[in-house]
Parts: structure tokens; sequence; C-alpha cells
């Protein structure tokens, strides 16, 4: 009878224990804020010290934007250095219309980088000339993008914005000097 005993006593123990557990949770749903409209949606990044170091580390011109409205927000920020995609520099912004708009360059495989930083994106096979450089077109179900391969460099400019932004910020591109460190 021991081991009835003690089978039934668990069983007890658990159901008390949800008794205790799922008001709790309950409470603790009904406290946590479920909607963030009227919240920052991500924080502004100062990118300039990440820049410089890219700049100087890169083994090509490191591209930044110039000249874009304030309305533009600087959100994420990296330069690394990955086994698979080579030396890479990352910029995102969120832009006027809180769309996504990220920059992204490597030296590494083209192919594998244009397909991740795209969300997998397909190449349209139209080009589109902003200022001097011809980037190619690319559009997908979460980005569309901007593509440009040089040699040694891939560019992209992907996001959720709009193609015009996606052009703005292609057009606001610039290379920096690069700096002795």
């Amino acid at each position: 009878m021991a081991g009835r005993n003690g089978k039934n006593q668990t069983v007890r123990n658990m159901v008390l224990s949800l008794a205790v557990v799922v008001p709790m949770a309950g409470i603790s749903y009904l406290f946590i804020p479920h909607d963030s409209r009227g919240m920052e949606p991500a924080r502004t990044v100062d990118y300039r010290v990440e820049l410089d170091t890219a700049r100087r580390a890169a083994p090509y011109p490191v591209l930044a934007p110039e000249g874009l409205p304030g309305t533009w927000r600087a959100t994420s920020v990296t330069y690394r250095v990955d086994q698979r995609d080579g030396k890479v520099w990352h910029l995102g912004f969120l832009d006027p219309d809180a769309q996504y708009v990220q920059l992204e360059q490597s030296d590494g495989p083209s192919v594998a980088f244009i397909d991740d930083t795209t969300q997998h994106a397909e190449k349209t096979g139209r080009t589109q000339r902003v200022g001097d450089a011809l980037w190619q077109r690319y559009e997908g179900p979460k980005y569309n993008a901007l593509v440009r391969q040089e040699r040694g460099v891939t560019t992209v400019v992907a996001g959720t914005a709009s193609e015009e932004r996606l052009t703005q910020m292609a057009a606001a591109l610039k290379p920096g000097r690069k700096t002795s460190g």
C-alpha cells in the first residue's frame, strides 16, 4: 500500500504546485506590457569609432552615408572577421518611415554573402544607376536590395524600406579616407 500512497502523493503534490504556479503566471502576464506602440523600437548608436576602426582594418574602401537627414537613425554597427564571409562591415538604420535599411560590405565569397544579407532575395535582372555606380536590383519576401560587386568587395544595401529609401542610402554612401593606426 505504501507504493500506491506514494503515487497518489506525487500526483497531489503536482496538482498543488500547479495551483500555485498557474495563478502566479496569470498575474505576471497581466502586469507585463505586451503592446510596443509608442515605445522606441531601437536605440540610436554612434558609429564613428567603429567606422574609423573598419576603415583602418578593411582591405577595401569602407563606405558610410554622408548627408542623410537627421530623420535617419543608425541602430546597429559591426566590423568583424568571419571564416566564411571574410571581413564584414555592417551598418543598420531606421529610415524616416521607421523601415530598416542596412549597409553590408564584405571581401569574402559574394554568393552566400548576398543571399544572407538580402534574406534570400532574388536577382531581378534589372540594374539601377546611382551616382557613378551601377547596382543590381534584388527582390524578396522580406528584403529588397541593391547590390554592387567590384573587385575585392561586395556592397549590399538591403532592408524593408522602399526602393526610394534604398536608393537614397546608396546615393549617400561615400568612402572615407583610410587612416593609419
